[in-house]
């Protein structure tokens, strides 16, 4: 079990105010510093699974025995689409780990990541969530692990949800030492494409953003050495069953 505290010296108002001027901020020191240490341990030892896209657009979830039990030709085949998807700006690939469906489902029982899943959809958290944004309306934080290594790269896209029900994206960095020559940069596009901002990997900081805001993760470079760790997802206002 993982003792997750929030840092109780973050004033969500000075956040609040710099997210409504910019629809971005970052917030460092998330986390009491003993809480983020020990979650960077809980995720160099999850079962990491890969995720990509097929030829219709949809999730492949792969553990690593389903990634070894492909054939050269299925590997051939899978990063040929990969690379196609790719230049025409379309597609991810990168380690995940689906943080809310291995909660609901019961995957690896008793291991810690799921201290962070239950951690982030606390009534703490919520509320803080909703006060950065302020959106009083937030009832549920959706997660999921991300390892981003050499090659990984999420193209640029919006996150707005199929009932519009995201009111913001964030992701919780637990990477430390990172390089920007190494990619793996959260990256903000203006109407003409060109870099508004890229935001580098750091250790600890929360970054909340508007998922209407077309936003991309740059290409983790071949030589970079390291795990660029996250949890990302968004801020939620789902629709409560028997409310209208």
């Amino acid at each position: 079990m993982v003792d997750i505290r929030l840092n109780k010296s973050i004033d969500p108002d000075k956040f609040a105010r710099i997210y409504a001027k910019q629809r971005y901020v970052q917030i460092p020191d998330l986390l009491e510093p003993q809480s983020a240490d020990a979650l960077e341990q809980v995720f160099r030892s999850l079962p990491w699974r890969l995720v990509v896209q097929d030829d219709n657009l949809e999730n492949l979830v792969l553990t690593r025995e389903q990634v070894a039990s492909l054939t050269p030709q299925q590997i051939q085949h899978i990063n040929a689409g990969m690379r196609d998807r790719a230049a025409r700006n379309l597609g991810f690939t990168y380690l995940t780990y689906p943080m809310i469906d291995a909660r609901i489902e019961g995957w690896d029982p008793g291991h810690p990541i799921h201290d962070l899943t239950d951690f982030l959809n606390t009534p703490e958290f919520i509320e803080f969530a909703g006060r950065i944004i302020r959106t009083p309306g937030v009832n549920k934080v959706d997660c999921h692990a991300s390892n981003y290594q050499a090659g990984s790269y999420l193209t640029r896209h919006y996150d707005d949800g199929m009932m519009k029900e995201r009111r913001a994206a964030y992701t919780f960095g637990l990477t430390r030492k990172w390089e920007p020559d190494w990619g793996g940069l959260l990256m903000f596009l203006d109407d003409n494409h060109d870099v508004h901002r890229a935001l580098m990997p750091r250790f600890n900081v929360l970054t909340v953003f508007d998922g209407l805001l077309l936003h991309s993760v740059s290409p983790v470079s071949p030589f970079c050495p390291a795990q660029r760790f996250s949890v990302a997802g968004w801020f939620r206002d789902d629709p409560i069953p028997g409310r209208s």
